[in-house]
């Protein structure tokens, strides 16, 4: 028989509502919520551990449940307020689970060819371009993403909402933007720097080869240790006011293009 929670005041609820919103309290207990049946199913295929599930029974039968075919410690049954309050969503889908969190370690990236596409962010700040950069990066099936100088961890969940669960399907990794420019010359991947200074367009350069298209920020772009170390900076031609977009449009051109050359592949 499920477990089943009706208050809010209950412990083990105030210490999820923890996990939800402080990011000290994820890394502490390396826990994080995963909101809907989607996301979950992503994080389960993305090998994530999922330690307990909870759900509301109006909203999430348990037939539902059973199909999804979760592998948990335990399943809790809770009350609608006790949802409410773990909920980061307005849309109620009845289904949060609790997951164990990942290292995310640049040693751990595992390439599948010797001509891997990789997208660098740098210090990105907001969880939405975050979350954003990691969709394309799905749709584009990149071999991996590396950010640098994080400024929130990969569990915010703005990041997941955002990402719709792409979070789990890529391969991430974060460092320090210095461990990440000797992780990449070391496995003799090229440079490919977003930037205005000693540019050239975009579609003029040849991105079959092992290349890392690295992103800054939209406010302040990349640190010049990028800058020095870049074997080449590229730029997407601006033909109207302003002389920057989104990071995580900007980010889909560059990666599309790498895949228009490469024939999708």
């Amino acid at each position: 028989m499920n477990k089943e929670i009706t208050s809010v005041q209950n412990t083990y609820i105030k210490a999820l509502v923890q996990l939800k919103e402080k990011s000290r309290d994820r890394k502490k207990s390396g826990l994080f919520l995963i909101e809907g049946a989607r996301e979950i199913s992503l994080a389960i295929k993305g090998n994530y551990q999922i330690d307990t599930v909870l759900y509301l029974p109006e909203l999430f039968s348990e037939e539902e449940l059973n199909s999804l075919d979760i592998q948990s410690n335990s399943r809790i049954e809770i009350s609608k307020e006790v949802y409410q309050k773990l909920a980061h969503r307005d849309t109620t889908e009845g289904i949060i689970a609790v997951a164990k969190t990942k290292t995310h370690d640049l040693k751990a990236i595992k390439f599948k060819s010797d001509q891997p596409l990789i997208l660098v962010a740098e210090a990105p700040e907001k969880p939405g371009n975050i979350g954003a950069i990691l969709r394309t990066a799905d749709a584009a099936n990149v071999d991996a993403v590396i950010i640098a100088n994080p400024k929130t961890d990969l569990y915010n969940p703005n990041i997941i909402r955002s990402s719709v669960g792409c979070v789990f399907t890529n391969q991430i990794a974060t460092g320090s933007t210095e461990d990440i420019i000797s992780f990449l010359k070391e496995q003799h991947i090229v440079i490919y720097c977003a930037a205005l200074q000693a540019s050239e367009i975009y579609t003029t350069q040849d991105f079959t080869t092992a290349s890392a298209i690295v992103m800054g920020t939209e406010a302040t772009g990349l640190s010049n240790a990028w800058l020095q170390q870049s074997t080449q900076n590229i730029i997407i031609p601006m033909q109207g006011e302003i002389d920057s977009m989104n990071v995580s449009v900007a980010a889909g051109i560059l990666i599309f293009e790498a895949k228009r050359q490469r024939n999708f592949k």
